[in-house]
């Protein structure tokens, strides 16, 4: 094996972990001496050991002069936990393989640096395309302290997400509905409008066959017209944000948070105040299920990092018939929204596309 090889195992590890660092990023770890691994792990949750360190753990003895594989530069301050190049230099390897940098401004470069004055070899860019993409939601973050935004929709082939009676149970396979679940239970925040919780009265939880993280579930209210018997507001099975304009003295403010909803006042309702609030509480990755018209919203403010579209081998046709986004739309093709095909997939019946924002980290 080389270098390529432990850091795709490194990768590995990392992915594995993809739902359950949150805001921490995903990091993978392998210590290697004299052509055998010898330690291997990876960051399991905010506020526990880091990837190396796990890693060094597991090596105890075998680690010093050997060489380690980290997906991220190591951390070089203390936060939750002691600064990972201090332990990478402490148990004496001599080399260290870095797939890409972090840019923390907390770290940013300065664990190389460190691990660099004390002598040991420093390697940058193996598989740093990967790693990249592996935690585009975190440098997102980072960057703009607001949430990578993710909008995904499920239509027919004719581009339509409910008949012309409104019915649209179901749309898309069993198969493509747990694919939607798994992208919940990776996301912090789940987002709609009142007009979803109206009609379809929904829970926005993660429902897997072996269980799943639950989003924030974030509702769009501007007139806090969210019904008491509402199953997000009654079930309690995650953390329910209302973010409205209403006026904050209604009586109806204090009815939900009797259940335990917290209500966002917003002196702006627009999605970019709206990203920017969710980014101060430290949401860094939403997923939006809203409506025709809070799609339509989320595109006219070009907020949208990745698209996700299942697409269902049926046909509604219909004038009447909605679509998966509505809103005030774009005057010229030239004001369109720009993607690039990453991801083309067959689930159950339905074909699942992903696709990325041009210029979008």
């Amino acid at each position: 094996m080389n270098d390529v090889d432990y850091m795709k195992l490194a990768l590995q590890l990392a992915e594995s972990t993809r739902g359950q660092t949150t805001p921490n990023p995903m990091v993978g770890s392998v210590v290697v001496k004299d052509g055998a691994i010898v330690g291997m792990g990876a960051h399991l949750k905010a506020g526990e050991g880091h990837a190396e360190v796990q890693a060094l753990n597991m090596a105890g003895d075998k680690a010093a002069g050997g060489t380690i594989y980290v997906t991220l530069e190591p951390c070089s301050h203390y936060g939750k936990t002691p600064p990972c190049a201090d332990l990478i230099i402490e148990k004496g390897l001599k080399k260290v393989v870095i797939a890409t940098t972090d840019p923390n401004p907390a770290v940013a470069g300065r664990g190389i640096e460190k691990l660099r004055k004390a002598g040991l070899d420093v390697v940058i860019g193996i598989e740093k395309p990967k790693a990249d993409a592996l935690n585009e939601v975190f440098f997102h973050f980072i960057q703009h302290v607001k949430p990578f935004v993710t909008l995904k929709s499920a239509t027919t082939l004719d581009g339509k997400t409910a008949t012309v009676t409104r019915k649209s149970k179901w749309i898309t396979g069993p198969e493509a509905r747990e694919d939607v679940h798994r992208y919940r239970h990776t996301h912090d925040a789940i987002l709609v409008g009142i007009g979803t919780v109206l009609a379809d009265d929904p829970s926005l939880t993660t429902r897997l066959a072996n269980g799943g993280r639950n989003p924030i579930r974030v509702v769009l209210d501007r007139r806090l017209r969210t019904p008491i018997s509402a199953k997000l507001v009654q079930d309690q099975e995650a953390p329910t944000w209302i973010l409205t304009v209403a006026d904050p003295s209604l009586k109806k403010r204090e009815e939900l948070e009797k259940f335990g909803v917290e209500i966002v006042q917003l002196s702006d309702d627009s999605i970019e105040s709206i990203l920017q609030v969710l980014g101060t509480k430290g949401v860094t990755s939403l997923f939006v299920e809203g409506g025709a018209e809070v799609n339509g919203s989320f595109l006219k403010a070009k907020a949208v990092n990745q698209v996700i579209t299942y697409l269902a081998p049926k046909l509604f046709g219909g004038h009447a018939s909605p679509t998966a986004i509505g809103g005030e739309g774009i005057d010229e093709v030239e004001e369109a929204l720009e993607l690039d095909i990453a991801e083309v997939t067959k689930i159950g019946k339905d074909i699942k596309v992903v696709a990325r924002v041009k210029g979008s980290e």
